[in-house]
This record gives C-alpha cells, structure tokens and sequence, in this order.
C-alpha cells in the first residue's frame, strides 16, 4: 500500500534573539520537530529550530516556553471549512 504523507497542520517560528536554548519545547514537542541548533545565538545560546515539517500546530511548545515572544505557532487553515462555515454564516444573516 502506498505511504501517503499527511500535510503538516501548523508552522513554528523561533525568534533567535528571545529562545535561551532551555530545551522545554524540545521535550514537550509531541511529534518531536524541534531541537536545539548547533550554532549559538548573539547571547550564547544553542536556540530552539524547527525541522521544517510535521507541525501539528497544538501550540504546545509556544505554552511552555518561559520566553515571551520567542515561538509563534501559526495553524494551517482548511480552505475547504473556511468555504463552509463562511456559507452558514451567510446563511444565518438571511
């Protein structure tokens, strides 16, 4: 049976001037895409880096982190629902 690949439902940000590299994203990352880099920031510090795929956008590492503003988590958006619940709004004005 072919694999299909499922299409990732979220993307994360990491400002690297605010992550500290504490690594509690990293643990609390469910389908663990995170991880600290290699390279260090201005202040010293290894930051978080997203791997590039399979965001489920639960926003989860963006609740533990101690840092403000230093992961935004952005949620896909299903153009098909967006579609669907513009048609039952509209229907609802009538």
């Amino acid at each position: 049976m072919a694999e299909t690949k499922k299409r990732d439902r979220g993307l994360l940000r990491v400002n690297v001037d605010e992550c500290k590299g504490c690594g509690l994203c990293v643990e609390a990352c469910p389908p663990r895409v995170i991880g600290l880099s290699d390279q260090l920031n201005h202040y010293g510090y290894r930051t978080a880096t997203y791997a590039g795929a399979g965001c489920t956008g639960c926003g989860i590492c963006f609740m533990v982190c101690p840092e403000p503003g230093a992961i935004t988590v952005l949620r896909a958006v299903n153009p098909a629902a967006m579609q669907a619940s513009a048609v039952v709004a509209a229907e609802a004005s009538l």
